[in-house]
């Protein structure tokens, strides 16, 4: 493997790497030769940026919950349509590697003992993490009326979160449609919404 690549973020090439990877061969296919192979860089690259390998993989869970904050903040509520507001979030979650990220958490113990000192708290992170900026949103949008003041939107926002996770659990086959998506949401949120 070549070593005179320069690499210009270093951090950003290898989480990037590391997604396709994920992608591309699942949870059991990510090593750090993986990675370096994918990003084009020598093996020693990872190790000189990163503790150890469960370091970079806290490094980027911990990345990609900072992109899903960004992006919920984005989120306005009182505009748009909340089932298509909250389909296109969910979509954009799990179309990325969350799927595959809650795997890798789930069985690597030294993982999850890294992100939890970082993020304390129950739940896996990303997931959780999901789960709380989507209540959060539907706490707006039941401020401003357009859920019912008596739904419970912090039981209904993890309900939605491992509603869509099933749905794009199968990484070998077809994603599931939009309409799919918008079906699950409209079905959990159908009896808090208000017409």
């Amino acid at each position: 493997m070549p070593t005179g690549i320069h690499l210009r973020d270093v951090r950003a090439q290898l989480f990037d790497a590391a997604e396709r990877v994920l992608r591309r061969d699942g949870p059991s296919g990510l090593t750090s030769r993986a990675v370096t192979t994918e990003a084009e860089c020598a093996k020693g690259v990872l190790h000189r940026h990163f503790e150890d390998f469960d370091g970079f993989l806290a490094e980027l869970v911990l990345d990609r919950i900072n992109r899903l904050e960004i992006r919920a903040d984005e989120l306005v509520a009182g505009s748009g349509d909340v089932v298509a507001t909250v389909a296109g979030l969910l979509t954009e979650v799990f179309e990325s590697v969350a799927v595959s990220i809650v795997a890798l958490i789930t069985f690597r113990d030294e993982l999850r003992t890294r992100l939890r000192t970082a993020r304390p708290g129950p739940g896996i992170p990303l997931a959780t993490d999901a789960a709380r900026l989507l209540a959060d949103y539907l706490a707006a949008e039941q401020e401003l009326g357009r859920i019912t003041p008596e739904a419970d939107v912090r039981a209904l926002a993890p309900t939605l979160v491992g509603s869509g996770h099933l749905l794009f659990a199968d990484r070998t086959g077809e994603p599931p449609s939009e309409e799919a998506v918008r079906r699950m949401v409209s079905t959990v949120l159908g009896g808090v919404l208000v017409r």
